[in-house]
């Protein structure tokens, strides 16, 4: 299934509903940070084992599963309402992020790009 056609389904969803008035730029960026937090919400507490096998658990992976649905449901809707190409968005967000982030450099570092090159 690609991206396209899950965006498609997303704005049939909401068009069936008559929900296109209220998917303004800022309510979905609102209600996509909610769901964000909803996400976080389930990885709170949990040591960092805890979190790489939180799908282990039937429950919590049903969990997991639809918040990162609706988070991203929310951010297709989102690119949908601005018009923009997700997958040509990405693709020049990579770029940039290969010219800040040199394999060579950064390997093992997890360091923001304006910190590489300083002493």
């Amino acid at each position: 299934m690609t991206v396209e056609h899950l965006q498609q389904l997303v704005a049939d969803f909401a068009a069936r509903r008559e929900w296109e008035r209220f998917h303004t730029p800022k309510n979905l960026v609102m209600a996509l940070t909610g769901e964000v937090g909803e996400l976080s919400e389930l990885f709170q507490w949990l040591t960092a084992e805890e979190s790489s096998a939180v799908c282990q658990d039937e429950g919590r992976r049903e969990r997991v599963e639809e918040e990162v649905a609706d988070v991203f449901i929310y951010l297709l809707r989102l690119v949908d309402v601005l018009g923009i190409d997700l997958g040509a968005a990405v693709e020049a967000k990579l770029r940039k992020n290969e010219e800040r982030y040199p394999a060579e450099v950064v390997r093992g570092r997890a360091v923001k790009y304006t910190e590489l090159y300083q002493p």
